[in-house]
């Protein structure tokens, strides 16, 4: 019942100098005042994610940062094949995303459980793509509940290792429920 979710959006930029990573630290017209002013230019920005399937008419949970502004969204299951998504709805403050894929079959179903019963101290397990290895499967406990990180949203925190690429994959409890989305990773690297 685990996704994984690839998604691109167009970008435009100025020419060959335009910054992908954000305006130049420079000023806007840095390059055009030596190089003269250089049309737009069309670039797709790629991301990878992970997601889980909670409906077997293909309704599926990611993180809304996954999915924004994406201009394609691409699932693929486990049995490999890939299907083109649409956004249902997303809430920007949670970080939650639903989408939405017409799968060809009924498919296999994450069973959700009660993120208030999860207890620190418990073992869990996150499975997702990090940096697009599907199905990989990291294992940790419980470090705390309704931890503040500043943006008034009580996060489970983990020791599960979690990589870029894991954000919208589930969170499992030993009984095999869902019972967190994995959405941030803090790191003294930021």
């Amino acid at each position: 019942a685990v996704v994984n979710i690839s998604t691109s959006k167009t970008m435009k930029g100025r020419g060959r100098y335009n910054m992908p990573f954000g305006p130049s630290p420079f000023g806007d017209d840095f390059f055009e005042r030596f190089f003269g002013d250089q049309p737009r230019r069309e670039f797709k920005q790629r991301s990878l994610g992970s997601g889980f399937i909670i409906s077997n008419d293909g309704y599926i949970f990611t993180n809304n940062h996954v999915v924004e502004q994406a201009d394609k969204i691409l699932v693929k299951i486990s049995d490999g094949k890939e299907y083109e998504a649409k956004i249902i709805g997303t809430d920007p403050n949670t970080d939650i995303a639903l989408i939405k894929i017409e799968p060809d079959n009924s498919l296999p179903v994450a069973e959700v459980g009660d993120s208030e019963k999860v207890r620190v101290g418990e073992w869990v397990i996150a499975i997702g793509s990090p940096f697009g290895l599907e199905n990989t499967v990291t294992a940790g406990i419980v470090s705390a509940k309704a931890r503040d990180t500043g943006d008034f949203l009580p996060f489970i925190q983990t020791d599960v290792a979690i990589n870029p690429g894991n954000s919208g994959g589930p969170l499992i409890n030993m009984r095999g429920e869902v019972v967190g989305i994995n959405s941030q990773i803090y790191s003294r690297s930021g």
